[in-house]
């Protein structure tokens, strides 16, 4: 998805774990700029791992990706935070992992729009 100038990922790793996660991330950052990540993970059948991260073009712009997850991961049953490029949370409830993804969307959807 492209949002004004930013490539913005948001999406579901079946399987992944935040060593996973955060690689992603990682190597995404390395080869695309701007770019905003949203990465939610089931792990089990009552834990859930969200990650978001953003380039540092982006936080310098006033984006935040602690606020990113702490706004989403309530829908979750969790919580989180972390620094501006990079934060996660953990949550209790998968099956919700599709509304939090929704929500991630429309969070950096208003978020650029009013940046």
């Amino acid at each position: 998805m492209l949002c004004d100038d930013i490539r913005v990922i948001i999406t579901d790793i079946p399987g992944g774990n935040s060593e996973i996660l955060r690689r992603l991330i990682d190597q995404v950052r390395k080869n695309i700029q701007p770019v905003a990540i949203f990465l939610a993970a089931s792990m089990g059948a009552d834990k859930v791992m969200l990650i978001a991260g953003c380039s540092r073009d982006l936080v310098e712009r006033g984006f935040s990706a602690a606020d990113w997850v702490k706004e989403v991961a309530p829908l979750v049953g969790g919580g989180g935070g972390g620094k501006p490029d990079l934060a996660q949370a953990g949550g209790k409830q998968p099956a919700n992992i599709p509304a939090a993804l929704e929500a991630a969307k429309i969070f950096i959807l208003s978020s650029t729009a009013q940046g």
